[in-house]
């Protein structure tokens, strides 16, 4: 148990935008929110796309999302609530329930599948695209799955507890840890009227998003409320050490925020549906390799 509450010495991050999600649907019409579009993607560098998803309603993700192909980036799928089974071509097989995470690393190619493994209850998750630098994206791929209680956890004494699956949050080291782009993926719980403040690297572009609770406050003077459901991309100050989150006092649940960070690649970003590269001219050679099936060859 963590007894220490973190203070930051210099000024924190404040809130720049706050985003409002778009509904949209995505595998066999699975029913989910957009929060991170492909207008964003510059200035989230390295992040190219986050989608929410939740529902009680089996008709919303019972098709799941059937075989589909990648190249070029990694994904990230956060199980909140429910389970997904996943296949591969590379042969990997595992099953995300509640709390788990899998961090699958597409590069020259992998086509795979993640599909309901229940008829009826809630699903609840979600999925973050993190580019790959240029000199990356014909990599190997890889894939690793983590259950719930191999995500490690920061509990404070107050109730608050964050789950860093990757990077790092006062002295706890994350599930994951990734070269380059260097991740900081936090599940933060915060009880009412409680604040957690994370270090963040200066240089480092990164957003919050509210998906439980009545929404938080974000910052230290003049904190800016940020609704559930909503994203805040955090303004980039060289000055600052990182973000104050602070849940609303006369709540009744805790607020539940997913904190994103990482070091921007500063490379050109081309996207054709599944697969992220940096040219035009790579974007049709993925293409081509997909339609020869030879992609994930």
């Amino acid at each position: 148990m963590n007894t220490s509450i973190t203070t930051l010495r210099n000024p924190a991050r404040r809130v720049e935008r706050v985003v409002l999600g778009q509904a949209t649907s995505d595998g066999a019409g699975v029913k989910l929110t957009r929060v991170l579009t492909q207008p964003l993607q510059r200035r989230l560098d390295p992040f190219l796309m986050l989608d929410a998803f939740g529902s009680d309603a089996a008709s919303d993700y019972v098709g799941g999302f059937p075989d589909h192909p990648h190249r070029g980036f990694e994904t990230v799928t956060i199980m909140l609530e429910g389970r997904m089974r996943h296949h591969d071509s590379v042969g990997n097989v595992g099953l995300l329930g509640p709390g788990s995470v899998q961090w699958m690393t597409a590069g020259r190619g992998i086509i795979h599948s993640e599909m309901p493994e229940q008829e009826e209850g809630r699903m609840a998750g979600f999925q973050l695209w993190v580019n790959l630098a240029a000199r990356d994206k014909m990599t190997a791929p890889a894939y690793r799955d983590l259950q719930a209680d191999a995500v490690p956890v920061l509990r404070r004494e107050d109730g608050v507890a964050v789950r860093v699956i990757a990077g790092e949050s006062e002295g706890v080291a994350g599930a994951v840890t990734r070269p380059t782009t260097e991740p900081i993926v936090l599940d933060i719980t915060l009880p009412p009227g409680r604040r957690f403040d994370a270090a963040l690297p200066a240089g480092h572009n990164a957003f919050v998003y509210v998906y439980g609770g009545s929404g938080v406050d974000v910052g230290v003077d003049a904190p800016q409320r940020v609704e559930s459901d909503r994203m805040a991309i955090l303004a980039n100050d060289a000055a600052s050490d990182g973000v104050r989150l602070t849940a609303d006092s006369a709540a009744t649940q805790p607020a539940r925020v997913l904190l994103v960070a990482g070091k921007p690649l500063g490379e050109p970003i081309a996207q054709y549906g599944p697969f992220v590269m940096n040219t035009t001219a790579e974007l049709q050679q993925a293409v081509a390799d997909f339609q020869r099936g030879v992609l994930a060859a």
